[in-house]
């Protein structure tokens, strides 16, 4: 009985295994790779095919190999993405950088919480919406969701908005930049792309559109702002621990679910910091952690249906919507004049 259980949840994580390796080809077409969609993008999107065509011919012992996937495997991706990082990369580009980072952040957050209260959205699908936008896109949305624990789909809703309106940014700032509309200097505009592009690969995308030297610095400017996940998750894991108190009808007191995986991914950058490994094992384990983070999306992807978008409705999108706007227009005067400030 054991093994046999043990086999259903083989059959669930190699499904999602072979989902993920399609996910890495694809992505080396180049029409895929001139929309800078990574294997994570594809794969969801994969997940979502399967969800919505096969889902319901395949067994459902299948499911918890999928859903360690979107679990377990989560966790551990988030912590290996520590080594795309290191403290010295911090040091070099400033506390100004750091500063503008850590003001989008804060605000997008706040703003996404407050605007999905007045439209009266799912209180998780708006903080997974927000955490998308403010942070690092499907990276901050796969850890929230560890910490937040919310349905699958609600995950897949905010990771979609990241795709939308990250892919748009990625042509739109290039095309600014070039116009002469945005009135930045190089180091300017790297903050301002860097603090306000929602995916990694966003970022490179636009950066090398406009240039090596933005295009690092602007590079580094997002991973500091990919630091901030960890603390970002301690304070959510707080106020959901709040939350779950106040809502357990029998008072019985809740501990705080501590992701201790946000402290290994600040650990694992600590580490990472002391250059200790070769440069070809670090490359290898950045690409193994694509990979984990890969399934992670496409075990996300297979729980979400067409069905389930349309019960979330049109206002994830809304909401992430306004939030691009203010992460276009305050991202902007931040970097134009924050930047100065610290001098």
């Amino acid at each position: 009985m054991i093994n046999e259980q043990r086999g259903n949840v083989l059959h669930g994580i190699l499904l999602i295994t072979l989902f993920s390796f399609s996910a890495f080809y694809i992505a080396e077409f180049d029409f895929v790779r001139k929309l800078s969609f990574s294997p994570l993008i594809v794969g969801i999107l994969l997940g979502m095919v399967y969800a919505n065509s096969l889902r319901n011919h395949l067994p459902e012992t299948w499911v918890p190999g999928i859903r360690f996937c979107s679990k377990q495997l989560l966790r551990l991706g988030i912590v290996l993405y520590g080594f795309r990082l290191t403290f010295a990369q911090v040091a070099a580009i400033g506390l100004p950088a750091i500063a503008v980072d850590a003001v989008v952040v804060v605000a997008t957050l706040l703003l996404g919480v407050a605007l999905g209260r007045l439209m009266k959205m799912d209180a998780d699908t708006a903080l997974m919406t927000a955490t998308g936008s403010s942070i690092c896109g499907a990276a901050a949305v796969l850890g929230a969701e560890g910490v937040v624990r919310c349905e699958p789909h609600k995950t897949a809703v905010a990771v979609s908005t990241v795709v939308i309106f990250g892919t748009v940014s990625m042509f739109l700032y290039p095309a600014l930049w070039r116009s002469g509309l945005l009135a930045l200097t190089p180091e300017q505009m790297a903050v301002y792309t860097g603090s306000t592009l929602h995916e990694v690969a966003h970022v490179v995308g636009a950066g090398n559109a406009m240039g090596p030297e933005i295009a690092d610095a602007a590079t580094i400017t997002k991973m500091i702002r990919v630091m901030m996940l960890a603390p970002v998750l301690l304070v959510m894991s707080f106020f959901a621990a709040r939350r779950g108190t106040a809502a357990d009808a029998a008072g019985a007191k809740r501990t705080i679910a501590v992701p201790w995986f946000a402290f290994g991914f600040l650990a694992v950058i600590g580490f990472n910091s002391f250059d200790l490994l070769p440069q070809g094992v670090v490359a290898g384990i950045n690409e193994f952690d694509t990979f984990l983070l890969t399934m992670a999306m496409t075990a996300l992807g297979t729980e979400t249906s067409f069905a389930k978008f349309r019960q979330a409705g049109a206002r994830p999108f809304l909401l992430a919507g306004l939030l691009y706007v203010w992460l276009l227009a305050g991202g902007y005067a931040l970097s134009k004049y924050l930047l100065p400030f610290f001098g």
